[in-house]
């Protein structure tokens, strides 16, 4: 069984698919990128990553082989079982570990896995069909000194003309200066004007306030207000930083109070296709805000993935 081919197609999906007994391979957003020394223009994609840290199992592999393969969950988990064990003898003996369109796995002197992963799948499903490319080098600025080293070489001189300015020109200038007499006229008309409309409406609205004032001390009955309907539209959450995945629902539940007792705003976001009950510690708006969430949860030895919820 090639287990890379099921953890490459989970990629496309998910931001993080574990290995149970070996490790996690995660996914992370890379901007489009310049290579100005190659001159290579390069689309946003997912870089992977793997942390040998995130290997227990919360049945996203397992359940996806099963379903592929048409086997019981037990089969599929014996099978990846197998496989690990092959991975990791491999790195134990200081071979190189190489999964298709993943990377390279190997152990360095200081006993760690060192993963090296590969550049040929972009995993960013909103850059399909884009490649780099490369562009040619642009010489603007290379021709703009050659021209300017040519003009130090040969300066050109002028020599000045006295020219006699023609009768219709000199016309031209007197209609010009008239018209523009009479536009300042005009902006000065139009200034007054507004002024004194700006006077006329000052003097409303002092007499409206006026009249507001005296009705208010009348003694009349108040006035009923008709009722307002306020919708309040919530924000909504579609990331979640998942937890756990529960076969049983009792088992979610529990682990969600277990969760929120850690202070933790932990909930249940629903049954995925597998049949299990999803539980996540928070959920958030944006990516970045549950990424950063996820670099928490690193720091105090806890494991997590994103969901994006449809």
């Amino acid at each position: 069984m090639r287990l890379e081919y099921y953890i490459h197609d989970l990629l496309y999906r998910y931001q993080c698919v574990t290995v149970p007994g070996f490790g996690a391979f995660i996914t992370n957003y890379k901007p489009a990128q310049l290579s100005t020394s190659t001159h290579t223009f390069f689309p946003p994609s997912k870089e992977i990553a793997f942390n040998a840290q995130l290997n227990s199992n919360d049945g996203l592999l397992v359940s996806y082989i099963a379903e592929s393969d048409k086997l019981s969950y037990d089969e599929a988990l014996a099978m990846v079982k197998s496989r690990v064990t092959i991975w990791n003898q491999q790195l134990e003996q200081n071979e190189c570990l190489v999964l298709k369109q993943l990377g390279e796995l190997w152990i360095n002197s200081s006993q760690k896995i060192q993963f090296q992963p590969s550049l040929t799948t972009n995993y960013l499903t909103e850059s399909f069909g884009l490649t780099s490319f490369v562009s040619q080098e642009i010489t603007r600025e290379v021709l703009k000194q050659e021209v300017a080293s040519l003009e130090e070489k040969a300066p050109i001189r002028f020599t000045p003309e006295k020219r006699r300015i023609p009768a219709f020109v000199k016309y031209a200038a007197v209609l010009a200066l008239t018209a523009s007499l009479g536009l300042v006229g005009m902006d000065s008309y139009q200034q007054q004007q507004q002024i004194q409309l700006q006077i006329v409406e000052q003097e409303a609205q002092a007499k409206v306030a006026k009249t507001i004032q005296q009705a208010t001390f009348f003694d009349a009955e108040p006035i009923e207000l008709p009722s307002l309907k306020l919708n309040i539209i919530k924000e909504p959450m579609p990331y979640h930083v998942v937890a756990g995945a529960f076969r049983v629902s009792e088992n979610a539940d529990k682990k969600v109070e277990e969760l929120k007792a850690e202070g933790y705003k932990a909930s249940k976001v629903g049954v995925n296709k597998y049949g299990l009950h999803q539980v996540a510690y928070q959920s958030f708006a944006t990516m970045d805000a549950a990424n950063a969430f996820l670099e928490i949860l690193k720091t105090k030895q806890k494991e997590g993935w994103v969901l994006i919820s449809e």
